[in-house]
Protein backbone atom coordinates (compact mmCIF):
# COMPACT_ATOMS: atom_id res chain seq x y z
CA UNK A 1 0.00 0.00 0.00
CA UNK A 2 1.14 3.54 -0.88
CA UNK A 3 0.14 6.50 0.97
CA UNK A 4 0.76 10.35 -1.40
CA UNK A 5 2.49 12.86 1.33
CA UNK A 6 -0.41 15.19 1.93
CA UNK A 7 -3.40 14.50 2.61
CA UNK A 8 -6.18 17.18 0.61
CA UNK A 9 -9.68 18.21 2.37
CA UNK A 10 -12.18 17.24 -0.08
CA UNK A 11 -15.66 18.23 -0.20
CA UNK A 12 -17.68 19.31 3.64
CA UNK A 13 -13.91 18.99 4.99
CA UNK A 14 -13.21 22.44 3.69
CA UNK A 15 -14.40 25.65 5.86
CA UNK A 16 -14.24 28.30 3.60
CA UNK A 17 -16.99 30.89 2.33
CA UNK A 18 -15.97 31.66 -1.17
CA UNK A 19 -13.33 29.54 -3.13
CA UNK A 20 -11.90 29.74 -6.49
CA UNK A 21 -12.99 26.98 -9.05
CA UNK A 22 -11.85 24.70 -11.34
CA UNK A 23 -13.54 22.35 -13.33
CA UNK A 24 -12.69 18.73 -13.97
CA UNK A 25 -10.97 18.98 -17.57
CA UNK A 26 -8.59 22.60 -16.10
CA UNK A 27 -10.91 25.31 -17.25
CA UNK A 28 -11.75 28.36 -14.46
CA UNK A 29 -14.98 28.83 -13.31
CA UNK A 30 -14.12 32.10 -11.10
CA UNK A 31 -15.25 32.79 -7.65
CA UNK A 32 -18.29 31.09 -6.08
CA UNK A 33 -19.42 30.22 -2.57
CA UNK A 34 -18.94 27.13 -1.33
CA UNK A 35 -22.22 25.59 -1.25
CA UNK A 36 -22.53 26.02 -5.00
CA UNK A 37 -18.82 24.55 -5.81
CA UNK A 38 -20.32 21.70 -3.38
CA UNK A 39 -23.06 21.40 -5.92
CA UNK A 40 -21.68 21.83 -8.88
CA UNK A 41 -19.21 18.39 -7.70
CA UNK A 42 -22.08 16.09 -6.44
CA UNK A 43 -24.22 17.34 -9.79
CA UNK A 44 -21.01 15.75 -11.43
CA UNK A 45 -20.76 12.64 -8.82
CA UNK A 46 -17.34 14.12 -8.66
CA UNK A 47 -14.89 15.57 -5.29
CA UNK A 48 -14.36 18.97 -4.62
CA UNK A 49 -10.89 19.13 -3.66
CA UNK A 50 -9.22 21.84 -1.69
CA UNK A 51 -5.68 22.27 -4.03
CA UNK A 52 -4.15 25.46 -3.08
CA UNK A 53 -5.06 26.08 0.93
CA UNK A 54 -2.86 29.46 1.11
CA UNK A 55 -3.95 31.41 -2.16
CA UNK A 56 -7.21 33.66 -1.54
CA UNK A 57 -9.12 33.17 -2.28
CA UNK A 58 -8.55 29.33 -1.78
CA UNK A 59 -8.29 27.17 -5.15
CA UNK A 60 -10.50 24.39 -5.15
CA UNK A 61 -10.80 21.53 -8.14
CA UNK A 62 -13.23 19.01 -9.18
CA UNK A 63 -12.05 15.92 -9.55
CA UNK A 64 -12.15 12.26 -8.30
CA UNK A 65 -10.15 11.94 -5.48
CA UNK A 66 -10.13 8.43 -5.36
CA UNK A 67 -8.23 8.26 -8.76
CA UNK A 68 -6.06 11.26 -7.89
CA UNK A 69 -4.80 9.87 -4.87
CA UNK A 70 -4.47 6.43 -7.06
CA UNK A 71 -2.12 8.10 -9.19
CA UNK A 72 -0.40 9.47 -6.74
CA UNK A 73 0.83 6.67 -5.37
CA UNK A 74 1.23 5.35 -8.51
CA UNK A 75 4.02 8.61 -9.50
CA UNK A 76 5.98 8.13 -5.98
CA UNK A 77 6.27 4.34 -6.62
CA UNK A 78 7.46 5.22 -10.08
CA UNK A 79 10.46 7.62 -8.66
CA UNK A 80 11.13 5.10 -6.11
CA UNK A 81 12.13 2.40 -8.16
CA UNK A 82 14.78 5.27 -10.46
CA UNK A 83 16.20 6.00 -6.85
CA UNK A 84 19.91 4.48 -6.67
CA UNK A 85 20.64 3.63 -2.92
CA UNK A 86 23.96 4.31 -2.14
CA UNK A 87 26.08 1.95 0.15
CA UNK A 88 29.44 2.64 1.82
CA UNK A 89 30.86 -0.75 1.70
CA UNK A 90 34.03 -1.67 3.91
CA UNK A 91 36.74 -2.77 4.03
CA UNK A 92 39.03 -3.66 6.95
CA UNK A 93 42.75 -4.36 6.77
CA UNK A 94 45.43 -4.08 9.49
CA UNK A 95 48.66 -2.03 9.50
CA UNK A 96 51.23 -5.04 8.00
CA UNK A 97 49.39 -6.09 5.54
CA UNK A 98 50.23 -8.13 2.59
CA UNK A 99 51.05 -8.01 -0.74
CA UNK A 100 48.80 -10.00 -2.18
CA UNK A 101 45.74 -9.59 0.36
CA UNK A 102 46.36 -5.44 -0.78
CA UNK A 103 46.08 -6.52 -4.03
CA UNK A 104 42.83 -8.68 -3.45
CA UNK A 105 41.71 -6.07 -1.19
CA UNK A 106 42.09 -2.91 -3.37
CA UNK A 107 40.53 -5.23 -6.69
CA UNK A 108 37.35 -5.72 -4.61
CA UNK A 109 37.57 -1.93 -3.27
CA UNK A 110 37.74 -1.15 -7.23
CA UNK A 111 34.58 -3.43 -7.75
CA UNK A 112 32.75 -1.54 -5.57
CA UNK A 113 33.63 1.68 -6.67
CA UNK A 114 32.72 1.07 -10.07
CA UNK A 115 29.31 -0.36 -8.71
CA UNK A 116 28.85 3.13 -7.74
CA UNK A 117 28.89 2.72 -3.67
CA UNK A 118 31.22 4.18 -1.62
CA UNK A 119 34.06 2.43 0.24
CA UNK A 120 35.51 2.76 3.83
CA UNK A 121 39.14 1.63 4.40
CA UNK A 122 39.60 0.90 7.84
CA UNK A 123 43.12 -0.16 9.41
CA UNK A 124 42.83 -1.59 12.81
CA UNK A 125 45.41 -1.72 15.56
CA UNK A 126 45.74 -4.25 17.84
CA UNK A 127 48.00 -4.05 21.02
CA UNK A 128 51.03 -1.88 20.66
CA UNK A 129 50.18 -1.07 16.82
CA UNK A 130 48.55 2.21 18.10
CA UNK A 131 51.82 3.93 18.35
CA UNK A 132 53.09 2.97 15.05
CA UNK A 133 49.93 4.76 13.34
CA UNK A 134 52.29 6.17 10.04
CA UNK A 135 52.56 2.11 9.06
CA UNK A 136 48.37 2.75 8.91
CA UNK A 137 48.60 6.03 7.41
CA UNK A 138 50.82 4.46 4.73
CA UNK A 139 48.24 1.40 4.13
CA UNK A 140 45.75 4.01 3.36
CA UNK A 141 47.88 6.08 1.06
CA UNK A 142 48.77 2.92 -1.09
CA UNK A 143 45.36 2.24 -1.44
CA UNK A 144 44.03 5.37 -2.23
CA UNK A 145 47.17 5.61 -4.98
CA UNK A 146 46.46 2.26 -6.04
CA UNK A 147 42.41 3.27 -6.70
CA UNK A 148 42.96 7.21 -7.21
CA UNK A 149 41.93 6.75 -11.48
CA UNK A 150 38.48 5.42 -10.53
CA UNK A 151 38.24 7.42 -7.08
CA UNK A 152 38.49 10.41 -4.84
CA UNK A 153 39.51 11.05 -1.58
CA UNK A 154 36.21 12.29 0.08
CA UNK A 155 37.55 11.99 3.43
CA UNK A 156 41.02 11.85 4.50
CA UNK A 157 42.85 9.43 6.81
CA UNK A 158 42.32 10.12 10.17
CA UNK A 159 42.87 8.21 13.06
CA UNK A 160 39.85 7.40 15.43
CA UNK A 161 40.71 5.85 19.00
CA UNK A 162 42.54 1.98 17.53
CA UNK A 163 40.79 2.77 14.29
CA UNK A 164 42.18 4.70 10.77
CA UNK A 165 39.94 5.32 8.56
CA UNK A 166 39.82 7.05 5.07
CA UNK A 167 36.36 7.10 2.78
CA UNK A 168 36.42 6.88 -1.08
CA UNK A 169 33.63 7.79 -4.02
CA UNK A 170 33.60 7.46 -7.47
CA UNK A 171 34.98 10.13 -9.47
CA UNK A 172 32.72 12.38 -11.26
CA UNK A 173 32.59 12.68 -14.78
CA UNK A 174 32.73 16.31 -15.58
Amino acid sequence: MFYIKQELLINRQIREKEVQLIGETGEKLGIVSIQEALEKAEDKNLDLVLVAPNAKPVVCKIMNYGKYKFEQAKKEKEAKKKQKVLEVKEIRVTPNIEEHDFGFKAKNARKFIEDGNKVKITVRFRGREVNNSKAGENVLNKFIKELEEVANVEKAPKLEGRNMFTILAKKTDK
